[in-house]
């Protein structure tokens, strides 16, 4: 069975040969991996399944430091991954960054409808991604385009948390305008990167706190489950088969059924600090796939390599029973993570990832 069928069979549940593993490495980690191996890609030197496609480069240039209105300190820069969105950062600690809102201080709605979104839905954007997608596929990789920060990450990280969390109660004209631009932007690029034969799209929001969720349900349901269902829709209608991934970190027990409901075919990363890995497999199994379940917070960083190895099996076992699991860490891999303990990781997959 090649690598594209036996994940395939397990994200569909049927009959895979073995778990798949994923993870990714944060920059620290990342530095350590090439010291110690020589190689530059640890996708490739350790042969995970899948690999990102990027769009083409975007040929706009826009100046957002004027929706600052002079509130950026002098040390800001525009954060590496979001330079289309305006959205501003300082270092922080390790790879954390603190995060400035373009759209903090823009309040009329008039303002808002030509603040300048990313051109993502652009035709140019994806000239020849559909040759690179297929250049992967005949190599035997899962090809996966990151569309995370969908519809309410995005949309905090352009207004602020505390300004979007206050526009949803007394200006809901501005909360619909930013989140249905945010949404027709969304589903026009999903379109296009489903119908240039993309295997997987990664969506997600992160909706929840370790303790609860950070809106009530109702709240979800009216503002964001709509809008992603519009969105998993649009992928839907171009390819039935797309693999919809969503991922958002914390306690979102209460909505999975929702996330079920709309569409979705992979849930991560099942936190397990805060939810139960196999109380959720028992209940949702049948009808959900899971993409994570170690975690990153606890056994990664703090147990020894014979806990890590034991984790792994557990979630083999448990998780990855009649199919449908991706081992992975709950997050990226964090600096406080030792070597053994990573290199612990691999081995349990290769020892004990096989039906």
């Amino acid at each position: 069975m090649t690598n594209r069928e036996n994940f395939i069979r397990a994200i569909r549940r049927d009959n895979p040969e073995y778990v798949p593993l994923d993870f990714r490495l944060c920059p620290s980690q990342n530095d350590r991996f090439k010291e110690k191996t020589g190689s530059e890609d640890f996708m490739e030197y350790y042969n995970l399944p899948i690999r990102y496609v990027e769009l083409n480069p975007t040929n706009k240039n826009y100046d957002f430091i004027p929706y600052y209105k002079g509130t950026l300190p002098a040390d800001y820069a525009p954060l590496s991954w979001a330079k289309e969105w305006g959205i501003m950062g300082i270092a922080g600690m390790a790879h954390f960054q603190h995060m400035f809102h373009p759209l903090a201080q823009v309040d009329d709605i008039e303002e808002l409808k030509e603040f300048p979104m990313p051109d993502l839905d652009e035709d140019y954007r994806y000239e020849g991604v559909a040759e690179r997608i297929q250049q992967l596929k005949d190599q035997d990789i899962i090809t996966v385009k990151h569309m995370k920060e969908t519809i309410f990450e995005m949309a905090w990280y352009l207004r602020g948390m505390d300004n979007l969390m206050i526009d949803f109660f007394d200006d809901e004209d501005y909360a619909n305008c930013l989140l249905d631009r945010l949404t027709q932007l969304r589903i026009n690029s999903i379109r296009k990167i489903t119908a240039c034969g993309i295997d997987v799209i990664q969506l997600g929001d992160d909706i929840a706190t370790q303790l609860d969720m950070l809106m009530s349900p109702d709240q979800w349901r009216e503002w964001l489950k709509p809008r992603m269902k519009a969105i998993i829709d649009a992928a839907k209608e171009v390819n039935p088969d797309v693999i919809i991934f969503y991922h958002s970190c914390g306690n979102i027990q209460r909505v999975i059924p929702d996330l079920i409901e709309i569409g979705i075919d992979v849930l991560n990363p099942i936190q397990p600090e805060c939810m139960d890995v196999a109380e959720i497999k028992a209940k949702y199994g049948d009808q959900i796939s899971f993409w994570g379940g170690l975690g990153t917070q606890t056994v990664m960083p703090f147990g020894t390599p014979e806990e890590v190895e034991a984790e792994c099996k557990r979630l083999i076992e448990v998780v990855g029973k009649g199919g449908g699991f991706v081992l992975s860490p709950s997050h990226v891999v964090e600096p406080e993570v030792t070597w053994e303990n990573l290199q612990a990781m691999i081995f349990a997959h290769k020892k004990y990832s096989k039906y």
